[in-house]
């Protein structure tokens, strides 16, 4: 599959994004030919986010080598690499790893530090936890595409030590002495990359605030082709999503068992399950339908009137999925949904609300009320376009050959 599909595309601010058009025109893909690439991955244990970017990363350099801390793959979520080795840290084989390797947390700086990075030119990590920690040379290139900064060790540790029950005792002190320590290394080790790669302008930000350097900002890449366009809307309203703490679903419940006369279907389970239908009180306008197939899963979103969704994410993507199906979204206006949702312009693609409570989603759903028949369902399929895989090769594909260059 060819990586270079559509004519480059404009970079966002970024550290390359003041390359000229003339010179961009310029380039040739020769730039890679004969460079040895490797791609660090922080680990393999499913088929998520972060592997739906490092599948398209494997198109795009098919001979590179791949590395990551571990590898725990299912067989049946193997397919994407392609049947290519996976070279693994030695916490690959340190006991209990399989089902317990992020208690190894505090080891993987050394563990990524052992790669050897030496016989490289390029060297591309998928960062959300140590990848970047790479240990590269003067003259090699390191970019590091950053999903996000650990989160449970920045801006959202309190966040994560509440949740796990680690307010006081001695294991608390110590998760806190760690967590300090993978700060300072977390810093060190980003003054060794020579460009960064942020998935959206929230994490370029979180980026900024944590390293002091700046990112260009190229956005994931979702698989469009399984979502197509629904023209017809039904009367009801669809909350997609694992039902976890930060995704805030019982917000949305709520507000809809306030609003009897709205339809309203849940889709998802996870920890919060219970939760969550406790706070729909047992309303006739609520229906939760768990964890449903894909297929079940995109007519729903095909038919819904808007998708709604509570979080504060890092970027969005079953957001854009649902755009795809020419679905209006309603969200929580912070973080990476800003650089998805078309709230105000002349082709508005959804809602937005500014406080993660209930008066905020009603007000949201109020405003919706008047400017729905503004928001068309191709206007939706087309604002998600920006976000295809093709687009995201042909952008990751450019960035590297500029950065040669």
């Amino acid at each position: 599959m060819s990586c270079v599909e559509a004519e480059p595309v404009d970079l966002v601010p970024g550290p390359l994004a003041t390359v000229s058009a003339s010179v961009r025109q310029e380039y040739a893909p020769s730039r890679l030919r004969g460079k040895r690439v490797a791609i660090v991955h922080d680990w393999l244990e499913t088929f998520a986010g972060s592997e739906s970017v490092l599948e398209q990363l494997l198109l795009c350099f098919p001979d590179a080598d791949i590395f990551a801390v571990v590898d725990f793959l299912k067989p049946e979520d193997r397919q994407f690499l392609q049947g290519r080795p996976v070279k693994t840290s030695f916490i690959q084989r340190l006991p209990g790893a399989k089902r317990m390797f992020r208690s190894y947390l505090g080891l993987m700086p050394l563990a990524v530090e052992q790669f050897d990075m030496s016989g490289y030119d390029v060297i591309i990590s998928s960062n959300h936890a140590v990848a970047k920690g790479v240990v590269t040379g003067p003259d090699q290139i390191h970019i590091s595409y950053v999903h996000s900064p650990m989160r449970y060790i920045w801006d959202l540790q309190h966040q994560y030590l509440k949740q796990s029950g680690l307010n006081w005792g001695l294991k608390a002190l110590y998760i806190r002495w760690l967590f300090g320590r993978l700060r300072q290394w977390d810093v060190s080790t980003a003054q060794h990359v020579d460009y960064f790669i942020a998935n959206s302008g929230y994490i370029g930000r979180r980026l900024k605030k944590a390293y002091g350097r700046d990112a260009t900002i190229i956005h994931p890449p979702v698989d469009l082709d399984r979502f197509g366009l629904g023209s017809k809307k039904d009367d009801f309203y669809l909350l997609p999503g694992r039902l976890v703490p930060y995704k805030r679903a019982d917000l949305i419940v709520e507000s809809f068992r306030m609003q009897p006369d709205r339809k309203l279907i849940v889709v998802g389970d996870g920890p919060e399950a219970a939760r969550v239908r406790a706070a729909a009180g047992g309303a006739p306008n609520i229906e939760f339908r768990g964890k449903v197939a894909k297929s079940e899963l995109i007519d729903l979103m095909q038919r819904a009137r808007a998708a709604l969704f509570a979080a504060e994410e890092d970027f969005g993507i079953t957001m854009v999925e649902a755009q795809a199906c020419g679905t209006p979204v309603i969200a929580f206006g912070r973080g990476g949904v800003t650089d998805i949702i078309d709230a105000e312009g002349a082709s508005p693609t959804g809602v937005l609300f500014d406080r993660q409570e209930v008066d905020s989603v009603l007000d949201a759903l109020s405003r919706f009320d008047r400017i729905r028949q503004t928001i068309t369902p191709d206007a939706c399929r087309i604002n998600a376009l920006r976000f295809s895989r093709s687009r995201f090769r042909t952008e990751i594909r450019n960035f590297v050959e500029i950065a040669l260059g």
